[in-house]
């Protein structure tokens, strides 16, 4: 059996921004809000927004 040696890398020193910042994360569950319906995908939409706005921290 061969084992490969893991990858290895240098990782900038630079800050690393989030994913998303919580102005992005905001504006994305006001447009899931504004997709939801009745429909499947509009329920899924709204079901999303609901867990990821749960996870967001409340506006000051």
């Amino acid at each position: 059996m061969n084992s490969f040696e893991p990858p290895t890398g240098d990782y900038p020193d630079d800050e690393r921004l989030p994913l998303l910042t919580l102005d992005e994360a905001r504006r994305a569950v006001a447009l899931l809000l504004h997709l939801a319906d009745d429909s499947a995908e509009g329920r899924e939409a709204g079901q999303l927004a609901h867990d990821l706005a749960l996870r967001l921290p409340a506006p000051e």
